[in-house]
């Protein structure tokens, strides 16, 4: 099984990045974090990284139901999002599959919690 859900845009980074986070609060979910992975790396390493930010998105809702069906799945929470862009210029959206990383943890109850939120997130990705 697949690990991530992704496809390419058509648009620049920045303009995807403002598009994904737009679409991802009309499916129900905030932003809890931003990583910059290309200012990490130059501030901690003094490498040069290509443009890679992390979303994490949660949609509290569902978020909460989880948390009630499987006391530790906060360790697998927010759902992170990745926009990159290429060194040819494309740029891709990623989201965590829930339902692959679901199949880590024996609890029937988070497998359809994850089906919807995968549904959500391909929505998402579809959308921009």
């Amino acid at each position: 099984m697949e690990y991530v859900l992704q496809r390419q845009v058509e648009h620049d980074f920045s303009t995807t990045v403002e598009k994904v986070t737009a679409v991802l609060a009309k499916e129900g979910f905030g932003v809890l974090t931003q990583i910059d992975v290309k200012a990490t790396l130059k501030k901690k390493l003094d490498v040069d990284f290509r443009n890679y930010l992390i979303l994490g998105a949660c949609n509290p809702q569902y978020a909460y139901q989880a948390l009630q069906a499987e006391p530790w799945i906060g360790s697998m929470l927010p759902c992170n999002v990745v926009v990159q862009e290429f060194e040819d210029d494309r740029v891709e959206i990623a989201a965590v599959d829930p339902l692959a990383s679901m199949q880590a943890v024996a609890n029937p109850a988070l497998k359809e919690i994850a089906g919807i939120i995968r549904a959500k997130l391909r929505q998402v990705i579809e959308a921009v």
